[in-house]
């Protein structure tokens, strides 16, 4: 039964919808031209201005073999080979078809040197075909931006993305499986000095569109730095206002201190690395208290004024079980978690060396995990509530034009490739615990073109503000929504999120008053060898700046792999010598626990979730991680070793000689032809 006041509501969403029809009457009247704000050298798009890449199946794109670029990569890097190819020539380029086979959707390529590749890109390909037709189109080009952006194949095309990553050094103190940048074991030190920081900053806000993107520091271990506190109060000082740290946590943790510090200098969000729950599902990063540090991590974070946002790495068989259990960690904890960002598996970095039957048993996809949110929670519908991440477009443009052309910064716009991320929400009653997934009361895709006609209508402020209402209100369902959510809940809560009409809400703990929590769950999805392409690079909302530019995040971490080029260009020290100047950092690793003042918490917990068995299978003749393969390849070869001896020395056997008549060189047979004989025929005399 609903409350009288939901019919009252229902009724005003109605009338909504018959003024709504009377403002695009009047719209259709001589719209205004798309304005040039200051924060770009070109005009604002309208909606049918933008450009997209070409999407459906079957296609055709540009994707990399996955030998020919290590191959390449390595002979750079050991000075075989000039760094400058990689902007002239498209080294270990090939071409790659997108299709559809056995209900899945796939990429297959075929090097004319290595031989055929190919590999998931979703499940279900109506899910995909849905996310594909809800995408808006491009951004606008990036402009006078040859200076940063110049990498060949790999440049950015297209805006200025969400995200700037700076890696303030490649030191870390733990020693994870899977790893984008290996972390601690490629033998020197990257890591930027303080000149370097400011450099990198002053050259993000020196070129055009000038978005107001989050800065995220990160590495390695982004606190470790000794200018970690320094950078983030430089970035607010330059305008960033959402500056991150992509952390392990451990800092954060050991200390509330340095949480607070981290707050005064600036810091507004930890990106906190977050597997599961329990120390059971976070055994595979083999540090003995490891979600014990992460509760510290919020506890203290929360209490300095921090928001959190989860993110979680997730490897099909490994911990995609807990899609679930995090989720309801979430929603049971809405004061203090705002949002969540699940990471599919790349297997990059560290794990690039990956076996293909690890790789295909272990690969996840962005389907994969909307369908483990519907079968672990029972909330949402695959190819009804997830969209592209670049959908949210529709706000933030909507957004800049009631800014209007004065604007000093552009809204944070996440115009990316509708393969790299999918999203929904949830709304969450911090009081009550009262939930509902977004989509399900709020018409998504209706709204979204609503707000694409507001924007090429291209009216005034105040115009713009009341037909954004409208546009909120006739799509909104109230008789579908929480039971205590009403029409001005719904409304203020967008004008916090775009900020339309101007008012503050505050920050830290000042802005968390809001009774209500936009609980959003994305899913970014990196690209690896097996899955490259260049229209998504070309694309990138999350560019790193580096001392060679600012690259996409996919070209830096895999493709080509600039990370590993640009870090041994502008090496810092080699790690012996770095040991021997400034000591060993501490690092956890083999099972050995982070030091903590207390686990005191008041974060809510589920039992069952805390004590659930961890995920990762109990075959030993699994391998779950590169350092897995290793120890069982060393195993095996050792056995043939001691299997060869043992034949040799025990039971007197002589390696078998085989000659051929005529030129041919008389040569040994292989050990293992020899050992099938012995199989077959026994050891006789």
């Amino acid at each position: 039964m609903h409350k009288p006041t939901k019919y009252l509501d229902k009724g005003i969403t109605l009338a909504a919808s018959a003024a709504w029809n009377v403002f695009q009457a009047f719209n259709q009247f001589n719209p205004s031209k798309a304005f040039t704000p200051k924060w770009a050298d070109k005009p604002m798009q309208k909606s049918y201005q933008k450009t997209k890449p070409t999407l459906g199946w079957p296609r055709e794109t540009d994707s990399l073999c996955p030998v020919c670029v290590r191959e390449a990569r390595q002979r750079i890097i050991d000075g075989e080979q000039d760094v400058n190819t990689l902007l002239t020539e498209k080294v270990g380029e090939i071409k790659a078809q997108i299709i559809e086979r056995d209900g899945k959707i796939l990429m297959v390529k075929d090097c004319p040197l290595h031989g055929h590749f190919e590999d998931i890109l979703s499940i279900d390909p109506e899910f995909l075909r849905h996310i594909e037709a809800n995408f808006p189109g491009r951004d606008m080009p990036a402009h006078n931006d040859e200076r940063l952006h110049n990498h060949g194949s790999s440049t950015v095309k297209h805006g200025r993305g969400a995200i700037l990553t700076i890696d303030l050094t490649n030191r870390c103190n733990m020693m994870c499986d899977p790893c984008f940048m290996d972390a601690n074991q490629v033998g020197f030190v990257h890591e930027l000095s303080w000149e370097d920081i400011k450099t990198l900053l002053d050259n993000a806000v020196s070129i055009k569109p000038r978005r107001q993107m989050s800065v995220q520091f990160s590495g390695g271990e982004p606190t470790i730095s000794p200018y970690f506190l320094d950078a983030v109060a430089y970035a607010r000082k330059l305008g960033f206002n959402s500056v991150q740290a992509a952390t392990n946590g451990i800092e954060f943790a050991k200390s509330l201190e340095f949480s607070k510090r981290a707050y005064e200098a600036g810091l507004r969000y930890v990106y906190l690395q977050f597997d599961g729950i329990g120390n059971a599902n976070n055994q595979h990063r083999k540090v003995g208290n490891l979600f014990d540090v992460k509760i510290k991590a919020i506890e203290n974070c929360h209490a300095a004024g921090i928001e959190i946002i989860l993110v979680t790495t997730l490897v099909n068989g490994v911990n995609n079980e807990q899609v679930g259990p995090i989720i309801e960690f979430a929603i049971n904890n809405p004061g203090k978690i705002a949002f969540i960002s699940f990471q599919p598996v790349s297997f990059t970095g560290r794990d690039e060396e990956v076996t293909e039957e690890r790789r295909l048993r272990q690969r996840y996809t962005l389907s994969h995990m909307a369908y483990d949110v519907k079968r672990q929670t029972g909330m949402t519908e695959p190819r009804r509530d997830w969209f592209p991440l670049s959908l949210m477009a529709a706000f933030s443009d909507l957004a800049d034009l009631a800014h209007g052309p004065d604007a000093q910064w552009g809204q944070v716009t996440c115009s990316c490739h509708p393969s790299c991320g999918v999203g929904t929400a949830v709304m969450v009653n911090k009081a009550t615990g009262e939930f509902a997934p977004v989509p399900q009361f709020l018409n998504v895709p209706g709204l979204c073109e609503d707000l694409k006609k507001i924007t090429d209508s291209g009216r005034g402020k105040f115009l713009t503000n009341v037909q954004t209402a409208l546009a909120l209100l006739r799509n909104y369902d109230p008789l579908k929504a929480p039971k205590s959510l009403t029409l001005l809940d719904i409304l203020k809560k967008f004008d916090k999120s775009l900020g339309l009409t101007g008012k503050v809400y505050g920050v830290g703990v000042e802005r968390r008053k809001d009774p209500w929590n936009f609980l959003f769950i994305a899913g970014m999805w990196f690209q690896d060898l097996w899955t490259y392409d260049f229209r998504r690079t070309e694309m990138c909302i999350i560019p790193y700046a580096t001392q060679e530019g600012e690259i996409s995040f996919c070209a830096y971490n895999t493709g080509i792999g600039w990370r590993n080029i640009i870090e041994k260009m502008h090496m810092t020290a080699t790690l012996t010598k770095w040991y021997e100047e400034h000591g060993r950092h501490a690092i956890y690793a083999g099972g050995k626990s982070v030091p903590l003042t207390d686990n005191e918490h008041s974060l809510v917990l589920n039992e069952e979730h805390l004590n659930r068995p961890a995920q990762m299978e109990s075959d030993p003749t699994v391998a779950h991680t590169r350092t897995q393969e290793k120890m069982m390849a060393n195993d095996e070869l050792r056995n043939r070793e001691m299997m060869k001896l043992y034949r040799q020395h025990v039971l007197k056997e002589q390696p078998t000689e085989l000659v051929q008549i005529g030129p041919a060189i008389s040569k040994k047979k292989p050990a293992e032809q020899v050992e099938q004989e012995h199989e077959l025929v026994g050891s006789g005399d």
